[in-house]
């Protein structure tokens, strides 16, 4: 089985989570702050080079004003919308 870090659908959720912070009007280090980490934490996150758990992504998303069930969501939307296979015309 391939390692989740490298599945298309972890990249979906890194750009969806980086869309989010740059949506909300907030820079990495000003994110970092509000999370109570560095921002370093941020870029190696928004990079894929950090996992994170269900808990830490319940905490972006408060941070971000978003609900968790929110952003799944609009995760699994997106996830649909590349795993739906594309259609000929004849």
């Amino acid at each position: 089985m391939v390692s989740s870090i490298h599945r298309d659908e972890y990249v979906v959720l890194l750009r969806l989570l980086r869309q989010c912070r740059t949506d909300s009007g907030l820079t990495q280090g000003q994110f970092a702050e509000a999370l109570g980490r560095a921002q370093s934490f941020v870029s190696d996150m928004e990079r894929g080079f950090r996992r994170i758990d269900l808990i830490q992504l319940r905490d972006i998303c408060a941070v971000l004003n978003i609900s968790l069930l929110d952003f799944v969501a609009r995760f699994e939307a997106e996830i649909s919308a590349f795993e739906r296979p594309a259609t000929t015309h004849d």
